[in-house]
């Protein structure tokens, strides 16, 4: 229970942090990634005149290959200054510095929710769909949730020691961006055995392909993608929890 409240705290300290104090608070939440998106839709369908997928408006498009990976990136790259932030309460008290990653998570995940709103409600007012698929939706945010999780514990350990991982994870995250089918469809893809190979062993493009199912085709996700994501979430949860509890043993003497 009192690791509960803490966890509750730290969320809303968290997202207090970000959007308190500001003009308009939380709404710089979903300013962000409309602007991403504009910006994206510009490039892509204005200058590059790239045809959208076949009855689904480009916008919509990016904006659902868009949605896990901002939930996912976000949860990461913060995570990993994330007990440098907290260096005061992990030295001076018995402090599950575990939460804080997960903290990061849920903090991240509100903003996520109201994207999803607009999202969801792009998808009704141009495709006219509202299907109960969508119920699916929390499961997918879970297994997300879980590989950027145990991630960013690898990622939150790391930085504790070698204060260069939170630069050297922003250029992966950039690369890893674009290996991910977010703005041109898959099938469109070159076909180089290399790209079919980064495309099925990058974890992200599982989580586009289960997010797109629900929300614009209004379908099951293929069982071997939502199989993926959930074995790489699973798998990044386990390992990213023991490399996490081995190297904090010595997070106070860095700290």
């Amino acid at each position: 229970m009192e690791r509960r409240s803490l966890l509750f705290q730290l969320v809303r300290r968290d997202f207090e942090l970000r959007f308190v104090g500001s003009a308009i608070g939380w709404i710089w939440g979903l300013i962000h990634p409309l602007v991403l998106l504009l910006s994206w839709v510009y490039v892509f369908q204005v200058w590059l005149q790239l045809p959208p997928p076949e009855g689904i408006p480009y916008p919509l498009f990016i904006f659902s290959g868009m949605l896990p990976w901002l939930l996912f990136s976000d949860t990461v790259q913060r995570s990993a200054a994330s007990l440098l932030d907290h260096a005061n309460l992990i030295t001076k008290s018995v402090f599950p510095s575990e939460i804080v990653p997960v903290s990061v998570f849920l903090s991240s995940l509100v903003s996520h929710l109201l994207a999803m709103v607009l999202m969801v409600g792009g998808v009704v007012l141009e495709l006219h769909k509202f299907s109960a698929y969508l119920l699916l939706l929390p499961l997918y945010m879970f297994l997300v949730g879980l590989f950027s999780v145990g991630l960013g514990w690898v990622m939150a350990a790391l930085h504790v020691f070698l204060r260069d991982t939170a630069q050297f994870l922003s250029v992966v995250l950039t690369f890893w961006f674009w290996m991910t089918p977010i703005m041109i469809p898959e099938d469109r893809a070159p076909k180089y055995r290399i790209v079919h190979w980064l495309l099925a062993a990058n974890p992200m493009n599982y989580a586009v392909r289960v997010y797109r199912s629900a929300l614009l085709h209004a379908r099951w996700p293929a069982p071997g993608d939502l199989a993926m994501l959930a074995a790489w979430g699973a798998a990044a949860f386990i390992v990213g929890g023991f490399f996490f509890r081995y190297m904090k043993r010595g997070f106070a003497d860095v700290l």
